[in-house]
């Protein structure tokens, strides 16, 4: 155990193969991007006045941090398991109509959450801050648009295992507000099966709103 991290012991870890064949691929990382029904998400956060922005960000956090594989990663070419994953997410400046990077520790309700990121997204007055650590999920929302697509940068750094979460503009359909959301993730750690409960039980969460 190394602070909020274990080191996997490769030789007696059941993935151990799979791991290492994505990692040499070309591109180990993919993304996949799917819809989400907000309806009840969306009537609770207006009824409490909540960002959608920083309410999304935790809620989905909270559900990635519940499912192992989303906490993997990439350290001193060791491959680790966080106990838990932080956050970072884009903020856009109105005037300049640039984007900064804000980082923010995962809280124990959403309202801490909410109150914490919306403190340091207005403080923080660099674009960037410095490199963005490993024991984070990247969120990067596109609100202007419904996409049905999206794909990212890539800064060439194979092992960058950072799971990147986008949503788009959400629309209605047959009653429902419906949100495009994608997720890009590391094939070295997430498979689809593990895709597929990430939005199982963020939907669920939602749902239960």
């Amino acid at each position: 155990m190394n602070g909020n991290y274990k080191v996997i012991d490769e030789a007696n870890w059941k993935r151990a193969l799979h791991c290492q064949i994505f990692r040499n691929s070309i591109e180990p990382s993919y993304c996949i991007t799917f819809e989400l029904d907000i309806t009840n998400f969306l009537a609770k956060i207006r009824a409490m006045k909540y960002s959608f922005t920083f309410s999304l960000v935790f809620v989905v956090s909270k559900c990635a941090n519940e499912i192992e594989e989303f906490r993997y990663r990439f350290v001193n070419n060791q491959i680790v398991l966080f106990d838990e994953i932080n956050t970072a997410f884009t903020y856009l400046d109105m005037d300049t109509e640039l984007f900064k990077v804000v980082n923010v520790e995962m809280q124990e309700t959403l309202e801490d959450y909410i109150a914490v990121a919306a403190q340091k997204a207005k403080n923080q007055k660099e674009y960037f801050t410095g490199p963005l650590g490993n024991d984070i999920f990247q969120f990067s929302p596109m609100p202007w648009v419904s996409y049905t697509h999206i794909s990212h940068t890539n800064s060439g750094k194979k092992d960058n295992a950072t799971p990147l979460f986008d949503w788009g503009k959400y629309f209605e359909r047959e009653g429902k507000k419906i949100l495009p959301f994608s997720v890009q993730v590391h094939h070295s750690f997430v498979d689809g099966i593990h895709i597929g409960k990430l939005v199982d039980h963020l939907q669920n969460y939602l749902n239960m709103f």
